[in-house]
């Protein structure tokens, strides 16, 4: 059994530097032994883009800069994600500790599903295989298989990457707003809205401390708070990594 690690951070940070964090919690897995569950926020907002995502040819480049959008390139796949009011939450873990990695993904969003529960949320896990490609727009258009859905819309997006043994998952639970940022910088057709949110779902504010408290209490074994490390954004800074394809 693994020891895990609590981050809990009430303080924001930018886009670099919260994926340098999670890659960091990625790289520390093996050599500690330990596993680590992160619950942050983003400040200033954030648009993020799948590690293989097309983003040149997928999102109006010349339009988010225009407009002045914080951007930054995930170490996992998936596609595009408007990081504003929501609580993201990150897993960084042996892959044994859960068995497989699509045993990973779907346990941890059984265990988010819990939480949400407890603040009177339904919320179910979608039952489906999960696609082997991604089109284009936001990764909250549709649900796929394993991920958290409420009122038949989806309400967490996450995705994953592995690492010898280890894994890094990290997704974004939307508290308020929406992903309509994504679309109004999508190229093209752009698919139809296809999320909801916390506060939408329980009629009335839904916040960050609530839903943090939530998921460390529906946790197990119950996660030990540990201080996050001081990492520096690196490549996640670099427009040449941001839109390398």
């Amino acid at each position: 059994m693994v020891k895990w690690e609590l981050l809990r951070e009430n303080e924001g940070r930018t886009g670099p530097e919260n994926m340098a964090l999670d890659q960091a919690l990625l790289e520390a897995v093996s050599p500690s032994g330990s596993a680590f569950l992160r619950l942050y926020r983003w400040t200033p907002a954030c648009l993020s883009f799948g590690r293989n995502e097309p983003a040149l040819t997928r999102y109006d480049r010349a339009e988010i800069e225009r407009r002045g959008i914080p951007v930054v390139r995930r170490p996992t796949g998936g596609r595009a994600v408007w990081h504003d009011r929501e609580l993201t939450y990150a897993v960084a873990a042996p892959i044994a500790a859960f068995g497989t990695l699509t045993q990973a993904y779907r346990i941890i969003h059984e265990r988010i599903a819990v939480a949400l529960g407890s603040l009177g949320v339904v919320a179910t896990v979608a039952p489906a295989a999960r696609p082997e490609s991604i089109g284009a727009g936001a990764c909250f258009a549709s649900a796929v298989g394993g991920e958290v859905v409420a009122d038949k819309r989806k309400v967490v997006g996450s995705a994953q990457v592995s690492s010898g043994a280890a894994f890094l998952q990290h997704g974004s639970i939307l508290l308020d707003g929406s992903q309509e940022l994504v679309r109004s910088v999508t190229r093209g057709a752009v698919p139809a809205d296809g999320e909801t949110t916390l506060s939408n779902l329980a009629k009335r504010a839904v916040s960050f401390d609530e839903v943090a408290d939530a998921i460390v209490s529906s946790w197990a074994p119950p996660p030990v708070p540990a201080p996050a490390p001081s990492v520096a954004p690196g490549r996640f800074a670099e427009p040449d990594w941001t839109w390398r394809r």
